[in-house]
């Protein structure tokens, strides 16, 4: 029986006729914490898929100071893949890890997504078309028409949306999911963007997993510069491996709103 990614990775090369650019590079940015159990499947799944469907595309690897065998998993399968990098970070959070591997991308497009494939990784054809028709920002999400949740919480589904709703309050009103972890921009957004950001540029180390709110700082100085935001329905997957601390992880990201919303009136973005 074949696989599910087996079956995507089909469905892409089908509807991928001649479509690819001899010019354009796609940075993937893959932030990574204590995943040795799946990092090597999944990246040979990455890898696999953007090979078939863009003639160049570089996969940057962030190791976010992992205490077990991923680092070395990394490097490993980098030494058999030439357009792989893998950057040794301390632990500082997932936000410092996409932010340098943001910085390392060189490609026309560069974006993130999380090692666990929660979003398909067909997510990208749409992505990359709406990015080439003049989106600045093309993101995953888990909310509107054609979207669905597969396998979450009841009680991760109701704090999420709680969530939303003061971040289309404060920020970033129409956007109803804003937390996907698959987000990617033309060359000249980010070029924009990653300048401007303030939160995480210098966090310290930290103990445990931190995950933060740091999607939206990013969203928000887009739109703020006027660039395009396109949402992607996706069909994402819940993972029973997940890092997210539901009540000290929705705190931390409250007070992340806040800090946008106060540095937004202050214009510090600008």
């Amino acid at each position: 029986m074949r696989s599910e990614s087996t079956r995507r990775l089909e469905q892409a090369l089908e509807h991928n006729p001649k479509q690819r650019s001899t010019t354009e590079v796609v940075s993937i940015v893959v932030p990574v914490y204590n995943e040795s159990a799946r990092i090597g499947l999944s990246l040979e799944r990455i890898h696999s898929y953007f090979e078939a469907v863009e003639n160049r595309f570089e996969l940057i690897v962030v190791d976010d100071g992992s205490n077990d065998d991923t680092l070395s998993a990394a490097r490993a399968f980098a030494e058999n893949h030439a357009c792989v990098t893998v950057l040794d970070e301390p632990h500082r959070g997932k936000a410092s890890a996409v932010l340098a591997g943001l910085e390392r991308a060189s490609g026309n497009i560069a974006g993130f997504m999380d090692i666990d494939l929660a979003t398909p990784l067909d997510a990208w054809l749409e992505a990359r078309k709406v990015i080439h028709e003049g989106a600045g920002v093309a993101i995953g999400s888990r909310e509107g028409i054609g979207a669905q949740r597969v396998d979450e919480p009841w009680y991760r589904h109701v704090m999420g949306r709680i969530f939303n709703a003061l971040v289309r309050a404060l920020l970033l009103p129409g956007i109803h999911d804003t937390q996907c972890g698959f987000k990617f921009f033309s060359r000249e957004t980010l070029d924009d963007v990653l300048p401007r950001t303030l939160l995480y540029r210098d966090a310290g180390v930290v103990r445990i997993p931190k995950v933060t709110a740091f999607d939206v700082e990013l969203l928000f100085i887009a739109r703020q510069h006027g660039h395009q935001i396109a949402v992607i329905p996706v069909t994402w997957h819940y993972g029973d491996q997940s890092k997210v601390n539901p009540l000290t992880d929705t705190l931390q990201n409250v007070r992340d709103v806040l800090a946008v919303r106060l540095n937004g009136w202050l214009g510090k973005y600008r």
